[in-house]
């Protein structure tokens, strides 16, 4: 698996700047939550998503034996170390120590994210230290895979 260029997602990301908070929702310009513009940008930069996304907690200090969007996104896309990230990336933060790492970001730049926040929707901000320290995991958008297509006869 290959990574998507990374110019693609970020510029992708940044055309769902200033969508409302809505949660659990997927629609650029209508509403989303963090995973709403990953799966969003995935749709748009890789196509259709590898599988359905069940309802989720809101809850970012929940706790439990497994990280869920860290393994759903070990089943599609690429890992990478969470120290080594590049423009592109999907990070997943975890919000409170020994929580379940619940919100994602896009990296647009070496100090600026995307992500979408309740109560103000999709934004860029800086990557400041805060942030930096809840990056539990980090991912690439894989590339497309071609479909081949009938050769018309």
């Amino acid at each position: 698996m290959k990574p998507a260029n990374p110019t693609k997602v970020i510029n992708t990301a940044r055309s769902w700047l200033g969508t409302p908070y809505h949660d659990q929702a997927s629609l650029r310009g209508v509403g989303c939550d963090c995973l709403g513009l990953a799966r969003g940008v995935w749709r748009e930069v890789v196509g259709d998503e590898p599988f359905v996304i069940p309802p989720y907690s809101r809850d970012w200090g929940e706790t439990g034996p497994h990280e869920v969007l860290a393994e759903g996104a070990r089943g599609a896309m690429i890992e990478t170390a969470a120290t080594d990230v590049g423009p592109g990336a999907l990070l997943i933060f975890r919000m409170e120590r020994r929580a379940i790492a619940k919100h994602v970001g896009i990296l647009t730049e070496a100090g600026t994210f995307i992500h979408a926040y309740e109560r103000l929707g999709v934004i860029e901000e800086k990557l400041t230290l805060p942030w930096r320290r809840r990056i539990a995991f980090a991912f690439l958008f894989p590339r497309p895979t071609r479909t081949r297509q009938k050769k018309k006869t």
